[in-house]
């Protein structure tokens, strides 16, 4: 028997509830396994309302009392929740229930992590809290009491009292239950403060497990820049007179934003130089700027319904891509949003699991947690910007805070503000929400008598969930270059409207190379073909110069894939030419030498009608590398030297570029030495991101057991670390290799399986093992099912997500997808299969 019916909701059902929240009041009295929540909160009748009944959300719970204005009432219990008869009038209920946070393994609702209780409410965890109408519209002002013989007892809002074994806290800011949190255990507090543009002093805390407190200066740092970036590029001040963060051990996200207590992963906030990455920084540094911008894009305004997921996800996403862009380099972050586009969303958008960036409807709203709603909603966003520009851009926002301040705001009102801000009709912009899938565009030109003509037609492939796609208004940032490679048009954005669209420029000499989708200014597929050997010299647009040499390099890819071909020497030159060029930034110069990814190129295979070779494709991108090291055989010494950093390490935007161009080029050399030089930068490393980079060299030369062996003896007591130390195995294991190196390693004794990071490090990191995973024998595709159905019980939300590992299944050969098919049947029949995963499935596999 399965975990309940899926059930269908649908955006168009939505109703408000039938009753206003005017206050919360919560009572905690912790315990292990029998923590027992008490709830006073004052109702009235919503006038608005239709619908009278009143229903609680409610799941494991153990209801021990209940009362309407102090007298005993028994509702009637299901396994969602509760209903009673009510007055018709104001009035009080109270409610005493008993949880169980020790058994709580799903990591939703109040669960204890290590012996630390945490909670996690977005989407649906409150309702294992308490009984309760867990949705993002009914918002209300909480006050919290917590007992417990903790030193640190945290909630939301300020603190009003404090004692021995007790703690108080007020929220005033009216929130949804999504936002609610709580934190008891012993925890070291590492404490600053930030003043507000207002004059306000706001007290800031890092709480911390003993033994991280060295952890904690940048996360505290970056925190505060977030701050000041949100006064300066939006004029939004922060509203409460303390602002707390939390590093947990067991998370199935990144962060929460709580209103004023956001709870992260202890990996998206401890970092030091000698346990973290270059990669690990900025991620930090982005993810507390993201949960920071929520208070304002996310909790002061919510979502009205879970339909309206993108709209604070999207927005807060682009706020944080625009922050970092702002801290270190513009170019260097949007190549990095698109790879990750690339890499997630659009195998999203053209397969099973395709929706719109606002769905119609869901069965668990946890699964659509997605890269649709969070980057391809952020991209909806950037082209919005685009189209109305800066000025237009923050008249509109300045418009949406000062409207909708405390609402619980739709995708209509957002688009409001902007249609009254500037006079604009959006109303075929709205597509971008509601059609699900990748627009293509072809492009072709002509020159006649001076004027050159750039035709457009678009398309986007129909699917499931968007079976007859309208055209879109797409954005098209153009330059044009002449022959001799000055640019003769500077950028300017067309706008596609229509199905087909050409756009003349009069009065050239020449015919000239044009400059398409400059800095990707819309998430689409360009299918044009210019001479990129001449972009990849010429062009003055960042990402046009590097996507010119990503699709050279995806050109000659291919070709060896499907001919047999030699790496292409246009491709080889160009990118040799791009590595010597000390004007370029090192960080901009390492991205230029990265293929693209082998899903991606399985993707395109597919596309052009060619059955991918997983073996083929591994094969192609080693001989590209091969070739590449001895084309740039030459400089690649003196490059690795001279972008050595000396002195303090420092995780700002010019030392990590300096070392990822240095590594860069390391890689390169491990495959002429044999790995003598990693070997080298290995022994001598003082940052983890220097001795990662090196051990990973080692073990693609053969030589990293010692390495290994010496990392797992040096790093065993970090839990963070030995994340790395088990991902990097994997991923670095040759195709043979990988799935014998993962399910060793799940054999390994510090492999805490039900630990969403340690899970994530070993068989997240094997399903992204392209080759491995896509083993011939089919060893990678039961390894995983195996282990699918091992954590479904445990947590079905980790679970559930990994499930798109299999989403790109239909593109393989019979053989693989034969195989594939029988481990989703596996699944789908697991009994008392979880109502996540159970969707996930059933959606892989009818797509």
């Amino acid at each position: 028997m399965r975990d309940a019916s899926p059930q269908t909701i649908y955006l168009k059902d939505y109703t408000p509830f039938g009753y206003v929240v005017e206050e919360v009041h919560l009572t905690f009295d912790l315990a292990p396994s029998a923590t027992r929540v008490t709830s006073r909160i004052k109702f009235s009748p919503n006038p608005d309302a239709t619908n009278k009944t009143f229903f609680l959300h409610g799941k494991n719970l153990s209801l021990i009392a209940a009362k309407i204005d102090g007298e005993a009432v028994k509702p009637k219990l299901t396994d969602e929740g509760l209903t009673c008869d009510v007055p018709n009038v104001p009035f009080t209920w109270e409610a005493e229930v008993q949880i169980d946070p020790a058994a709580n393994t799903a990591l939703e609702g109040l669960y204890l992590s290590n012996g630390m209780y945490c909670t996690q409410c977005e989407a649906e965890g409150f309702r294992k809290i308490t009984y309760y109408p867990d949705r993002p519209d009914v918002m209300s002002t909480f006050s919290v009491r917590v007992n417990g013989p903790h030193p640190v007892l945290l909630s939301n809002g300020n603190p009003v009292a404090s004692g021995d074994g007790w703690a108080e806290w007020h929220d005033p800011w009216p929130k949804p239950a999504y936002l609610f949190a709580l934190v008891a255990g012993e925890l070291v507090a590492h404490r600053d403060s930030f003043t507000t543009m207002e004059g306000r002093k706001v007290d800031l805390a890092l709480y911390v497990r003993p033994g991280d407190e060295g952890k904690c200066a940048f996360g505290m740092q970056a925190l505060k820049d977030s701050m000041k970036w949100d006064e300066d590029v939006y004029g939004r001040a922060y509203d409460l007179d303390v602002f707390n963060i939390v590093a947990v051990d067991d998370f199935n996200m990144g962060a929460m934003e709580n209103k004023g207590l956001n709870i992260f992963n202890a990996s998206a906030v401890l970092a030091s130089p000698e346990t973290s990455t270059d990669t690990n920084f900025e991620r930090i540094e982005a993810i507390i700027a993201h949960e920071y911008f929520h208070n304002w894009t996310g909790n002061r305004i919510t979502c009205r319904d879970w339909f309206q997921l993108c709209l604070k996800e999207g927005l807060t996403v682009f706020r944080d891509s625009q922050f970092t862009a702002d801290m270190r380099s513009e170019p260097v972050k949007r190549i990095s949003d698109v790879i990750d586009l690339r890499a997630r969303q659009f195998p999203e958008d053209q397969g099973p699991l395709a929706h719109p960036v606002r769905p119609e409807s869901f069965q668990e709203i946890n699964n659509f947690y997605t890269a649709t709603v969070y980057e391809k909603g952020a991209e909806v966003i950037r082209m919005l910007k685009t189209l109305v520009g800066d000025e237009g851009y923050s008249k509109a926002l300045d418009l949406y805070f000062d409207r909708h301040d405390g609402d619980a705001a739709t995708i209509e009102d957002w688009l409001k503000v902007f249609e009254d801000s500037t006079g604009r009709d959006l109303t075929q912009f709205k597509r971008w929400y509601s059609q699900a899938g990748t627009p293509r565009v072809a492009v072709t030109d002509s020159f006649d008598n001076g004027t050159y003509t750039l035709t457009f037609e678009q398309l986007t492939p129909p699917s499931a969930a968007t079976p007859e796609p309208q055209a879109q208004v797409i954005p098209i940032a153009v330059g044009l270059l002449g022959p001799n490679g000055d640019e003769v048009l500077p950028t300017q954005v067309l706008e596609l409207t229509k199905d087909s669209q050409s756009f003349n420029f009069p009065g050239l000499g020449a015919k000239p190379v044009p400059s398409i989708l400059r800095g990707f200014s819309a998430p689409i597929v360009l299918e044009h073909t210019p001479d990129h050997a001449f972009l990849l010299a010429h062009d003055t647009d960042p990402f046009n110069r590097w996507e010119a040499a990503r699709n050279l390099g995806k050109a000659s890819l291919i070709s060896a894939v499907t001919k047999g071909s030699a790496p292409d020497a246009k491709w080889l030159d160009g990118v040799a030419g791009l590595l010597i060029d000390d004007t370029l930034d090192p960080a901009y110069r390492a991205y230029c030498l990265a293929l693209p990814g082998q899903s991606q190129l399985a993707a395109d295979l597919h596309a052009n009608g060619t059955t991918p070779d997983p073996d083929a494709i591994w094969d192609a991108c080693e001989s590209h590398r091969q070739a590449l090291a001895q084309r740039a055989s030459d400089a690649l010494p003196d490059l690795y030297t001279r972008h050595q950093v000396h002195g303090p390490y420092a995780p700002d935007a010019e030392q990590s570029g300096q070392r990822a161009l240095g590594n860069a080029a390391l890689s390169l050399l491990t495959r002429l030495d044999s790995g003598d030089m990693a070997q080298a930068q290995f022994d001598g490393a003082t940052n983890m991101t220097q001795q990662l980079a090196a051990l990973a060299y080692l073990i693609r030369a053969g030589r990293g057991d010692a390495a290994l062996a010496q990392f797992e003896a040096q790093w065993k007591h970090d839990r963070l670390v030995m994340d790395k130390w088990f991902g990097m195995q994997v991923i670095e294991a040759k195709p043979d290799d990988a799935a014998d190196t993962a399910k060793a390693l799940t054999k390994h004794t510090d492999f805490n399986w039900k630990n969403p990071n340690r899970f994530r490090a070993t068989l997240g990191t094997f399903a992204a093992h392209h080759a491995g995973f896509h083993a011939k024998d089919g060893s990678g595709y039961t390894l995983l099912a195996d282990w699918l159905i091992k954590l479904d019980p445990v947590n079905p939300q980790t679970t559930a997500r990994m499930c798109s590992a299999f989403q790109t299944w239909r593109r393989y050969d019979a053989i693989r997808q034969s195989m594939i098919g029988k481990e989703l049947e596996r699944i789908a029949s697991t009994p008392n299969l979880s109502r996540d995963t159970t969707e996930m499935i059933t959606r892989i596999r009818e797509g």
